[in-house]
């Protein structure tokens, strides 16, 4: 095995290890050793996916899924910042504009699924917690995503997920613009009432929805 196989290796491991130090220590190495960021990258990206299989399949826990985003989310950050240096951009498969729905202030989800789409290639733009449909029309405008995601968790902010889908039909900018939803509150039942394009119980699966959503998966 090479000296750079067995760096792939040691990342890999410590993600699905869940050792958020450890990846981030691994990609300064990566740089002090002038390893390709961007094959780097792919290797959290295979690391993280894999992270995400085991979730769904119920063979891990939230608690090691929420570990193991934080971790390729620091490696990540160390890499983008050299990536600019050298006037690369990593290629974005998406550009993702996530949100919790006004009223509700619960983050820990809608966190994990922006972790988990930024680590799969997207480009994610968030916009936090107890955001109104104002707000987010004025970020689709600016922003031009391809997907949105409404985060609700309770039963009492699930509705507004219908009013910001409404509203993006009024801005005539529905057509152009795939809707997934999740959260505590919401099912694929009240998802299909609203209008939203896609459902997701989980993180992964959200991942999975939209690649498909946009012909990529």
């Amino acid at each position: 095995m090479t000296s750079h196989e067995a760096f792939f290796a040691d990342l890999k491991n410590a993600v699905l290890r869940y050792e958020a130090d450890e990846c981030e220590k691994l990609a300064i190495k990566a740089l002090e050793e002038k390893i390709d960021p961007l094959k780097v990258v792919e290797a959290l990206t295979e690391a993280i996916t894999e992270v995400g299989d085991a979730f769904g399949r119920g063979d891990i826990f939230l608690p090691e899924l929420i570990i193991a985003g934080e971790a390729v989310k620091r490696s990540q950050a160390v890499l983008d910042k050299e990536l600019k240096k050298m006037g690369h951009k990593r290629k974005s498969v998406g550009r993702f504009l996530v949100g919790t729905v006004a009223g509700d202030i619960h983050d820990i989800g809608k966190n994990i699924v922006a972790a988990l789409f930024e680590a799969s290639g997207f480009e994610v733009i968030d916009l936090g917690i107890d955001v109104s449909a104002e707000t987010f029309i004025a970020s689709i405008k600016e922003h031009q995503p391809d997907l949105v995601g409404l985060s609700a968790l309770l039963t009492t902010t699930a509705p507004q997920q219908k009013e910001i889908i409404e509203s993006i039909k009024k801005a005539g900018m529905r057509e152009k613009t795939k809707v997934i939803v999740g959260g505590g509150a919401i099912t694929q039942d009240f998802a299909d009432l609203i209008g939203a394009d896609g459902y997701a119980a989980t993180a992964p699966a959200g991942v999975e929805i939209a690649k498909k959503l946009m012909g990529i998966g």
